[in-house]
């Protein structure tokens, strides 16, 4: 009876429990939202240097861009089964270090083959960051604390499409296209270590099985709507109209 009364006394939101997690989990969800937006637009004005140095044309780096939007688009639905199967945090810092890598990576690509690959590795990690770290502000906060841990998390989110172009340009023209990776890599390392340290390992108790089907048409349907509207007004206007009818 002592047990169970000890544990209905106990505050059921971690902000309750620790007065500084207030600020301290919308800033790691933050860092992640920045850097997830940022990525977006930050290779835009650096596009004509990393053409040069890799070999390729403007134009076909365009997929870089293309690329990591579409692995944001495609995994964004199934982050919210893996962290309900394997836990909020494990699964919020796992994203954090695979978008900390595939930047570090994309920093040090040296093809465009690789450049592509290591986009995807990045858009993977964002796309378990975002809904991950939205799940984490709902479980850690009572709801008259909501509002105000979401303005903390949504006003980097907003900026992050705002600067990138800005800072992309900053960094190509005084130091080197590869830092517009390069610069994700200490704030990505910051939030893992802050992660594990604050964030609760929220899951489920009875999960469903995942659904490989639904997961492959949805998957599909996104990434071919996605490369249709992206692909509109390039010189392959009767792919596009294919992938738009498809999805």
């Amino acid at each position: 009876m002592t047990e169970l009364a000890t544990a209905l006394e106990q505050p059921q939101f971690a902000t309750e429990r620790d007065p500084r997690l207030r600020l301290i989990i919308p800033i790691i969800v933050a860092i992640a939202f920045l850097m997830e937006q940022l990525d977006s637009t930050i290779i835009t004005t650096a596009i004509p240097a990393i053409a040069r140095s890799l070999d390729t044309t403007p134009v076909r780096l365009n997929l870089a861009i293309t690329t990591y939007i579409l692995t944001l688009a495609v995994f964004i639905p199934v982050s919210g089964w893996f962290a309900d199967r394997f836990g909020a945090r494990k699964v919020f810092a796992l994203a954090l270090f695979a978008f900390t890598l595939g930047s570090a990576l994309c920093g040090m690509a040296n093809s465009f083959g690789m450049l592509l690959a290591m986009r995807a590795l990045q858009g993977l990690g964002g796309a378990m960051m975002t809904p991950v770290g939205r799940l984490i502000l709902l479980r850690s906060f009572p709801r008259s604390g909501l509002i105000t841990a979401m303005t903390y998390m949504t006003l980097p989110a907003i900026m992050g499409p705002v600067i990138g172009p800005l800072l992309g340009g900053l960094l190509t023209t005084y130091a080197s296209w590869r830092w517009i990776f390069y610069v994700n890599v200490p704030f990505g390392c910051l939030g893992i270590l802050a992660a594990l340290r604050f964030v609760d390992d929220f899951r489920e108790e009875a999960v469903q099985r995942f659904d490989f089907a639904g997961f492959l048409m949805v998957g599909c349907g996104v990434a071919l709507l996605q490369f249709g509207l992206e692909s509109i007004g390039r010189p392959i206007i009767s792919v596009s109209a294919t992938a738009l009818v498809l999805a």
